[in-house]
């Protein structure tokens, strides 16, 4: 175990390297037609060339490499729990030539202020597909506002509530997911939905069904997230 990683991180590592050893030689190939809203994401995000773009959960890197080639002149960081991923992630960047511009990291995303410390804040910080991973995700959020510039954005897509979904299928989905110890967030999607409501600088979109949303904020609207 590395030193000073705590036993409950070390079997989250461990959790996620099991989950993803087999997988992530086919995970983009699987994913494309049900992780719905990353490009619109991506489209969104507006980045100009100097931006400094993390992505917490950044997996195959997939996400990166998109972003990277739509914005030139910009820099990204991708963090993960599963070294398994970083592995395709590394190979996928170092493929598209992307090497000098994005940077992979190992760890947790309640790690943030340690593994980028004294390094210049993010002008955006991209959740994609990961807080339905994450058990403390309103501290995921927290904690991202603490390596994010005070102008910074968030963005997040995710899964929605289901509830526009055919109960069947939706009871049946979110046992699917369960397997990927994937759980869909009811509770995020009502409280961005009322944040998106009353501040208008935030924007979300539920796609059909509310299967699932795409969210870009200010990163102050999720400073006191939960509380």
């Amino acid at each position: 175990m590395p030193a000073g990683t705590s036993e409950p991180q070390s079997n989250h590592f461990a959790l996620m390297d099991q989950v993803y050893r087999h997988q992530r030689h086919f995970y983009d190939l699987t994913r494309r037609h049900y992780l719905a809203g990353r490009d619109r994401l991506i489209a969104g995000i507006n980045a100009v060339p100097g931006d400094r773009i993390l992505e917490v959960g950044s997996g195959t890197a997939r996400n990166l490499i998109k972003i990277a080639r739509r914005y030139p002149g910009t820099e990204l960081w991708g963090l993960d729990a599963s070294s398994e991923m970083l592995r395709s992630a590394a190979h996928s960047v170092q493929r598209a030539g992307l090497e000098p511009r994005i940077t992979l990291a190992h760890g947790l995303a309640e790690e943030l202020p340690s593994i980028f410390a004294g390094q210049a804040g993010f002008d955006h910080v991209i959740f994609s597909y990961s807080l339905s991973m994450i058990g403390d995700w309103q501290g995921a959020l927290r904690v991202a506002t603490q390596v994010a510039k005070t102008d910074g954005q968030i963005h997040l897509v995710d899964f929605g509530d289901l509830n526009g979904l055919w109960p069947p299928a939706a009871a049946a989905l979110r046992g699917w997911l369960a397997l990927f110890h994937v759980c869909p967030r009811s509770e995020l999607v009502e409280q961005l939905e009322n944040l998106a409501r009353r501040r208008d600088e935030c924007s979300m979109t539920l796609l059909r069904g509310r299967y699932a949303f795409v969210f870009k904020a200010s990163i102050g609207t999720v400073s006191d997230f939960g509380d």
